[in-house]
């Protein structure tokens, strides 16, 4: 049996780490077919939208897409493509694993293995009511926080942390401060906790949260929190495994998911062969587990660490000579 996905290139660096990306899952030979679309700066120029109608059409049909980083560029129609596309699909959950990795320019060797599961449809990211004074001096934006997008972040990842048998959850809230918004989601995701009696179910202030991540990463398991603290947090777990080039995205949703590497685009190396494939290699393999292809992502997953541990065509941000696609033919070799 086939599976179709929709498959977007990027701008930047992104059609070269996509192309990296797809000679690995071709070598796995997990009977996935590719329908192309554009987004970014690349479909701007084909059809003057960022977002084009084809595109959203695809991934409606496919409800699967891989894709790459996309410049939003000044003046654009949305302030974001990425959170265009969270708001399209209702893309509730945002799930970044944080893993330790060989031979990496990382704080700590090993001992890091967190997954951050953020709300990504609501809070300060939604946005509403914003405005600025005439004269500058006051500016305002509204953070909601509802019943519903914090019950199913919540069950989300307490059902993420049954299913791949983890054992601990760590509500991430600063509900002593922001006794509202923070305060519901508390409120809610410890309803939810009580749910799941084989889960250790904690809960941290934020920034109490980010001290204990930076001295004892180890006593993490999964993180579930709302949108703004799970985009800090999220990159500070990244931070303590070598960066965002190991890190991929999974942005779910009840009709629709798209994986994605989550660094940016990295124009001052496009087209150089210079880039690391790794973060978006991992993301496809959060899609095949998605799939129901969990064998397969952890026969992509160890093909990484394999190729990590030999040093084998390594890219320059991780000590190496190698170019992008001698080092996902290096990956590929070992799948």
């Amino acid at each position: 049996m086939t599976q179709t996905i929709t498959v977007i290139r990027g701008d930047g660096i992104g059609p070269e780490i996509m192309d990296a990306t797809l000679h690995v899952l071709d070598a796995l030979q997990v009977g996935l077919d590719y329908e192309f679309a554009d987004a970014g700066v690349v479909a701007l120029e084909k059809t003057g939208e960022l977002l084009p109608a084809a595109t959203l059409d695809s991934i409606s049909r496919n409800r699967v897409a891989l894709k790459s980083p996309l410049t939003t560029p000044v003046g654009g129609g949305f302030s974001s493509i990425n959170v265009e596309l969270r708001r399209r699909f209702d893309l509730y959950a945002n799930v970044r694993p944080a893993r330790s990795y060989p031979n990496t320019k990382s704080r700590f060797e090993s001992g890091v293995d967190v997954i951050t599961v953020r709300e990504n449809t609501e809070g300060a990211y939604s946005a509403e009511g914003q405005e600025v004074s005439e004269d500058g001096s006051k500016a305002v934006s509204i953070a909601t926080v509802t019943r519903k997008g914090s019950e199913r972040v919540a069950r989300y990842a307490f059902e993420l942390a049954r299913s791949t048998g983890r054992k601990k959850v760590t509500i991430v809230h600063k509900a002593n401060i922001l006794k509202s918004t923070s305060g519901l989601f508390l409120k809610v995701a410890r309803e939810v906790a009580a749910e799941y009696p084989d889960i250790e179910a904690q809960d941290m202030i934020v920034d109490n949260c980010c001290m204990q991540l930076v001295m004892r990463p180890e006593q993490f398991d999964v993180l579930v929190t709302t949108n703004l603290f799970g985009d800090i947090i999220s990159d500070l777990c990244a931070g303590l495994i070598g960066g965002l080039g190991l890190t991929p995205g999974a942005n779910i949703g009840k009709d629709a998911a798209i994986f994605e590497a989550v660094h940016g685009t990295a124009p001052d190396i496009a087209g150089q062969g210079k880039a690391n494939p790794c973060a978006l290699l991992l993301g496809a393999g959060q899609m095949l587990d998605h799939l129901g292809l969990a064998e397969h992502a952890e026969r992509l997953r160890g093909a990484i660490v394999a190729t990590l541990e030999a040093r084998d065509s390594l890219t320059g941000d991780l000590g190496g000579s190698g170019t992008t696609m001698g080092f996902a033919r290096a990956i590929a070799s070992r799948v």
